[in-house]
């Protein structure tokens, strides 16, 4: 399985992630607040990526980390 991993405190909710995603799993997290005060991105069905980075590239701030098959 695949695993993205995000530094959610240095996240600035800013998008970017959840347009550049092929398979349109990445989201903000409306219901959670970082301590920068924005809703950080996250994966709603991890099962369903496929490492293709995309998310990770978009990134200005580089809070994204993709894992390709990751044993869980």
């Amino acid at each position: 399985m695949n695993r993205v991993s995000f530094k959610t405190d240095l996240c600035k909710g800013c998008g970017l992630c959840v347009s550049a995603c092929p398979r349109h799993i990445v989201a903000l997290d409306t219901s959670v607040l970082n301590a920068k005060g924005y809703h950080p991105a996250h994966v709603t069905e991890a099962e369903k990526c496929i490492a293709c980075a995309m998310c990770a590239t978009m990134c200005p701030d580089v809070v994204i980390k993709v894992e390709k098959g990751c044993e869980e």
